[in-house]
């Protein structure tokens, strides 16, 4: 797979070894592959399927092995793929197409700062930021002070900062492979501003975000450790970086903004992501929308 690995990501490369070594290699890690037949790779699928693993882990596998026996046949390593008759796995009645996106309603956003306000500083920043603009938690942990535009209220999303067992801590640049500039409320600007010379007292950083007084920046997996014991001391179910950033675009989306505009902030690679992540909506903002259909067609009359 030389050159499957030169053009995924470092993260995407951890993924996909994992797969490999966890369920391809054991199954058919014996046999060469002009022998494997559609009848190994089915059974592989469905023993993953009987054991309980989700829909998108089985499709993720059919994939990569899609993948390699392409590469093989294109390489004339095969001269046939026993993919084109195996069958892509299919939901288990009963499982769910999609998993519901979850994220907070108003009340819930507000109840979180409340609590807020009794945390760290860095914490009260990490967290805001998150809901305001719906950045990554990477992205959010590889910002660096340069990347703060304290006069203009605005931050650059320059990189987005990954971890792997393989190559440890590492600065990658952003998931859409896009910079993006950001508007920020100017209370969190404020607050970044108090942070800086918070954080200056204890070790010069280039970054926003760091260890515990030490210059490094904070482990990218911190955030959902933190939110995970914050959840449990203030009740705030299921809290998670994800569903804080889900929570920006659901509120912006149910509450009248445009999905082309909301879409850039979490640097979405084009509307059309947004919009199948987004589709659910509340029953208020599906009454309001039903207005604006039902007025527009009372001032085309009245024209």
């Amino acid at each position: 797979m030389p050159t499957k690995s030169i053009t995924m990501s470092e993260n995407g490369r951890c993924a996909y070894q994992g797969s490999l070594n966890h369920w391809i290699y054991p199954a058919l890690g014996d046999l060469k592959m002009p022998d494997i037949t559609p009848a190994n790779i089915s059974s592989l699928l469905l023993s993953m399927q009987s054991k309980g693993k989700a829909h998108a882990t089985c499709v993720k596998v059919y994939t990569i092995l899609h993948s390699l026996f392409k590469m093989a046949y294109m390489s004339d390593a095969v001269t046939t793929t026993p993919m084109d008759k195996a069958e892509r796995p299919k939901l288990r009645k009963g499982e769910p197409k999609d998993k519901e996106l979850e994220s907070y309603a108003i009340e819930d956003v507000q109840r979180i700062f409340e609590a807020l306000e009794q945390k760290p500083l860095k914490w009260q920043v990490l967290m805001r930021l998150l809901i305001d603009i719906g950045i990554r938690r990477g992205e959010c942990c590889g910002l660096r002070w340069q990347d703060v535009d304290f006069t203009a209220n605005t931050i650059t999303i320059f990189g987005n900062l990954c971890y792997t067992p393989q190559k440890g801590i590492y600065l990658d640049t952003p998931k859409s492979g896009k910079v993006r500039t950001i508007d920020v409320d100017p209370e969190i600007i404020h607050l970044l501003s108090k942070l800086r010379h918070e954080q200056a007292a204890q070790a010069i950083s280039k970054y926003v975000f760091t260890q515990q007084n030490r210059p490094e920046p904070m482990h990218p997996q911190s955030p959902a450790r933190y939110m995970q014991k914050f959840s449990q001391r203030y009740g705030v179910p299921s809290l998670h970086p994800h569903k804080l950033r889900h929570t920006f675009a659901s509120i912006a989306i149910t509450n009248g903004a445009d999905v082309a505009s909301v879409s850039k902030k979490p640097g979405h690679s084009d509307k059309a992501v947004t919009l199948r992540m987004y589709t659910h909506a509340d029953q208020e903002s599906m009454r309001r929308a039903s207005q604006i259909f039902r007025d527009a067609l009372k001032k085309s009359n009245q024209a």
